[in-house]
């Protein structure tokens, strides 16, 4: 072969090499689809920008994820993205709620805004565990009851506001009995009811300091001993409750019914309405323990039924008065109702 013939085979092979390269450059060019792109910008409810808002890029069948955080003004892109692969977009951001946009698959080159990117409050679901404890609740009613009083001054002690009222304890019954009777309020007005049966000459004591006192005393041992037997030991015996229990509402004859009918009807502690042995008990215990102490003159089965009328008199009186007047004078818990 010559030299020229040499020459041009060298030329030939070496232009088929550079075609072939060529050739195989294109043939993977089409083989390798082009890359796509993914932009967005994370915002909250109102349109405002989030910030520091961690944006992951993955695919459900792979562990493969691409991370980043976003800038102030929201923006995030991912580059390079394969089309014709199912991603997802997982955004989380602190004080908002996590979202995450439905799958998204690009075409070969295609590059594609996502939108509707709105985070929002995240809905807290609060669990409120309500214990009702009879003893906590009995105790807060009793001191509230501890502070009722007519005008701010008068205790009214003896009266239930609330329908739903817990029983008294046995402890309770005793200590409001107590409160009760050694009130400055209620040993003032012992002063004053001994007076008035010193003028009466009630009972028969005569007159003068002596028989003053004496009344006193009588004044006192009737008032403890219907308020420590009808308030506090039969209650107890019996399981009765012996507050009047507020009404408040309803016509104004069904309101003295159940004034007049409560001297004879008592709630029990079980919630049931009973017959009011407390009270009448107390009532009638109290009339005769006083043949003990009363003049010679005043005894008798005739003092027995006389006090025992008069004080149910009384507490009937006392009771509609609860009902239509002391009720809008009591001071509960501090504050006049």
């Amino acid at each position: 072969m010559s030299i020229l013939s040499s020459s041009r085979f060298a030329i030939v092979v070496a232009m088929a090499a550079i075609l072939s390269v060529a050739m195989h450059a294109q043939s993977v060019q089409r083989t390798e689809p082009k890359l796509g792109k993914l932009v967005g910008t994370v915002a909250d409810v109102n349109g405002d920008p989030v910030p520091d808002a961690t944006v992951i890029l993955k695919t459900p069948k792979s562990d493969d994820r691409r991370t980043l955080v976003t800038p102030e003004n929201g923006f995030f892109e991912f580059n390079n993205v394969e089309p014709g692969i199912s991603y997802q977009i997982n955004i989380t951001a602190k004080n908002f709620a996590d979202w995450v946009s439905p799958a998204i698959t690009l075409e070969a080159g295609q590059f594609k805004i996502v939108t509707g990117i709105q985070l929002r409050i995240p809905t807290e679901q609060t669990t409120v565990d309500v214990h009702y404890d009879p003893v906590e609740v009995a105790t807060e009613q009793f001191k509230s009851e501890e502070k009722q009083r007519v005008f701010g001054v008068i205790p009214n002690f003896y009266v239930a506001y609330d329908s739903d009222a817990v029983p008294l304890t046995t402890k309770r019954k005793f200590e409001l009995a107590l409160k009760v009777s050694v009130d400055p309020v209620t040993v003032a007005g012992i002063f004053f009811v001994a007076g008035a049966k010193q003028a009466g000459n009630s009972p028969k004591y005569g007159q003068g300091w002596g028989p003053y006192g004496e009344r006193v005393g009588a004044v006192s041992a009737d008032g403890f001993s219907d308020i420590v037997i009808g308030g506090a030991m039969l209650p107890s015996l019996l399981h009765q409750d012996p507050r009047y229990f507020y009404r408040g509402t309803g016509t104004t004859g069904s309101r003295i019914r159940h004034a007049v009918l409560s001297s004879f009807v008592a709630r029990g502690d079980n919630g049931k309405w009973q017959p009011n042995y407390s009270s009448l008990g107390g009532d009638l215990a109290s009339s005769a323990l006083s043949n003990l102490y009363y003049p010679q003159s005043n005894r008798g089965a005739g003092l027995v039924l006389g006090n025992f009328a008069i004080g149910t008199a009384e507490r009937i009186g006392a009771s509609v008065a609860q009902e239509f007047l002391f009720g809008k004078f009591t001071r509960r818990g501090g504050h006049m109702q």
